[in-house]
């Protein structure tokens, strides 16, 4: 009856998500061809149901992982009674079609919030009522492709006739290792498919033919969200394989791993560029083309990952969702050109860039640096599978090709994060931006010098230790003034809380150049008892020893470091996969991290551990970039006071403002500088610190 439940309730709520999903489409549209609030309010409705019915399925799977009811086939092939709890919760989305479920769980709760929050802005007949109900459209329209997918080719709930006294493998070992296998991979999925708003709004602007900066106010904070989430994802990923797998590194440009960067960076180009258009009405088709970039590669990424068609710890086996995935891709990819094609003429702005030095051409700049990484990853990635595709040769594009193709990109990127805030709306003197930009240049200079004082070298690193001063010393600077200016409200808002993500973004950048320009690797091979040395540190080998868990049998290799006892690397073997799987350990401090794996065991060698010992600098603080990254994030969602009043919009100032006088940096007459002389003291740092905002 258990097992009954189970299957019957999975398959309720799924075909329950499909059917409103469905229905939703239909009465939405309804309502906005007969001009009727009635089947408005009724599709709004509809999609609780969307998201009722996930909820329901994804109960139920987890009710059946819980209950190990081996008679659901996904629980039998990678549920386990020897799985500890955890662990078996996240077995949800572990395997393939439990992944979808997931992604469908939190594609619905996005709907259903942004039915709730839109869902009462306007009739039937009203704009903002109509756009919301052709973004809810689109919306279910996803909705409908992936639970469709659970109804066909990924069906969680398959029934399964487990013989007597059957137990199940359990997930993959490496996912079973690390409790941010809970964390990691749900975050993904939050900024996944969080995209899918801002990708709703757009083209429900191009189906409406309102291709103004509505749509883009509406969901600034959502896009703001996913972008938070898929960062803390990455950050996340590459902080568990770092931590887990015991190569010393955290980022082996794995086509998966690739596939999570690519739509981040589109997105990151789409939050600096539309606050071009918010501002000034420019780049429209550009913002449309990336928030519909951003889409279709969280589609693309799925395919790459759940299609099957790789070998990656990440992506899972043979299925056939892959031609659905592609097929949905095409899709997606296909309206969009189609539609911004059909709104050409709308969408060009009687506005242009003035000047590549002023805010918007930095912008631009910026973004097509953004879009260039993009293309280097995507071809390195794609590219392989494609050959492989036409001709059944197997290729590998490894890290060399990205190391050297991304690297130029990167440090152009640090450049322009230094020069873009120091500069005005519309025109920037070459005198003025010279002047702020210099104790940002000094910073920079400083940074190097640093640098050279503790023995760095290299032309690679060391170019970005000196422009990722320069582009921390432009942010503090824009920092001090707009606290100076606005207290710690100064510190919120696009401008703000950019700055406070641009500092933590350098913090990234500095940790990336120091860990992987001067890692130190050795294999050493002790005998009991036996001390060597390595990076300044003496590791001593004391003993193993085997500890049983209910899932594995675990070996440990007791090792002192410096004296202190004890770093405890091992190697596990699970009883019922019969997979071997390492356990490193990390010591970790402020400057450098040591990581310790065992390669192998007395009992294999005979009397030796052989130890893989990896000495790398400043590693700690990706983590903590990556934090600060989200700090600026959560502080850039705040609304602050501002100059201009909320109700005004971008346009309307626009309208009636003269040139440049949406921003006081816009002249270069000296009375604007920030060296200019003022009556008084006050108005000469109201001037100062307004010019900077």
């Amino acid at each position: 009856a258990r097992s009954l439940s189970n299957l019957v309730l999975g398959d309720a709520g799924v075909i329950l998500a499909l059917s409103s999903s469905a229905a939703g489409i239909l009465t939405l549209a309804a309502g906005l061809a007969l001009r009727d609030e009635g089947f408005a309010r009724l599709g709004r409705f509809l999609v609780w149901g969307v998201l009722a019915g996930a909820a329901l399925a994804f109960a139920a799977m987890e009710r059946a992982l819980i209950t190990r009811d081996f008679s659901v086939e996904y629980v039998a092939a990678n549920g386990s009674s020897r799985t500890a709890g955890l662990f078996n919760f996240a077995t949800a989305w572990a395997a393939l079609e439990g992944s979808i479920l997931l992604w469908g769980l939190v594609l619905a709760g996005y709907l259903a919030v942004m039915s709730w929050l839109f869902g009462r802005r306007g009739g039937a007949s009203h704009p903002d009522g109509r756009l919301t109900s052709w973004a809810l459209i689109c919306g279910l329209v996803t909705a409908v492709f992936f639970f469709a997918l659970m109804v066909g080719p990924a069906d969680p709930f398959r029934a399964f006739d487990p013989a007597p006294g059957y137990d199940g493998p359990g997930p993959n070992p490496l996912l079973q290792d690390n409790p941010l296998m809970v964390i990691h991979p749900p975050m993904l999925y939050m900024g996944y498919v969080g995209f899918t708003v801002p990708f709703a709004f757009g083209m429900a602007s191009l189906i409406t033919g309102r291709v103004d900066e509505a749509w883009l106010a509406k969901t600034r904070r959502w896009s703001l969200v996913a972008w938070g989430f898929l960062t803390a994802g990455i950050v996340l990923g590459a902080w568990w394989s770092y931590d887990t797998l015991g190569w010393g590194g955290y980022w082996a440009w794995d086509p998966v791993e690739n596939a999570s960067l690519l739509p981040w960076l589109t997105a990151t180009a789409y939050l600096h560029s539309s606050l071009i258009q918010e501002r000034r009405g420019l780049l429209r088709v550009w913002n449309l083309s990336l928030v519909s970039a951003t889409f279709c590669l969280t589609i693309l990424g799925t395919f790459i990952t759940r299609s099957g068609i790789l070998d990656s710890v990440h992506s899972f086996t043979t299925s056939g969702i892959g031609p659905w995935l592609l097929g949905f891709f095409g899709f997606a990819a296909i309206a969009s050109v189609a539609l911004i094609g059909m709104r050409g003429d709308r969408l060009r702005s009687a506005e242009k860039v003035d000047s590549l030095l002023s805010r918007e051409g930095s912008f631009l700049i910026n973004n097509l640096l953004f879009a260039l990484f993009a293309l280097v990853v995507l071809l390195g990635t794609v590219f392989p599978l494609v050959v492989e595709a036409a001709g059944g040769e197997r290729l590998s594009v490894g890290s060399p090709y990205f190391s050297r193709m991304t690297m130029p990109v990167g440090l152009a990127l640090l450049f322009m994060m230094a020069a873009a805030p120091a500069l005005n709306w519309r025109k920037t003197s070459t005198d003025l931006a010279s002047r702020r930009l210099l104790r940002p240049a000094a910073a920079g200079v400083g940074a190097l010098a640093l640098a050279l004082a503790l023995g760095a070298r290299g032309t690679a690193p060391l170019l970005a230790f000196t422009l990722g001063g320069f582009a921390a010393g432009t942010a503090v600077r824009r920092l001090y003034l707009a606290v100076r200016r606005r207290g710690m409200q100064g510190l919120t808002g696009a401008s703000g809380g950019g700055m406070i993500t641009h500092l933590g973004v350098v913090i990234v950048a500095v940790a990336l150049a120091a860990s992987s320009s001067y890692l130190q690797q050795k294999e050493l091979q002790l005998a009991e008892g036996e001390t060597q040395s390595f990076a300044g540190h003496e590791l001593t080998f004391l003993e193993t020893e085997e500890v049983t868990h209910a899932e594995r049998t675990e070996v440990r290799a007791n090792v002192a470091v410096n004296g202190e006892c004890c770093a405890t690397p091992g190697v596990s073997r699970y009883t019922l996969r019969g997979q071997v799987v390492g356990h490193p350990v990390t010591l970790n401090s402020i400057l450098s991290d040591v990581q310790l794996a065992v390669i192998r065991l007395p009992s294999q060698t005979g009397e030796t551990l052989v130890l893989r010992v990896v000495r790398q600098p400043l590693v700690v603080w990706l983590w903590a970039g990556g934090g600060v990254m989200l700090l600026g994030l959560l502080a850039a969602a705040v609304r602050g006071k501002d100059r201009r009043s909320r109700s005004e919009s971008p346009a309307a100032e626009r309208a009636h403002a003269p040139s440049g006088a949406g921003d006081r940096e816009t002249s270069t007459a000296p009375a604007t500088t920030e060296t200019a002389a003022a009556p008084t003291a006050e108005r000469a740092i109201t001037r100062t610190t307004l010019a900077q905002t």
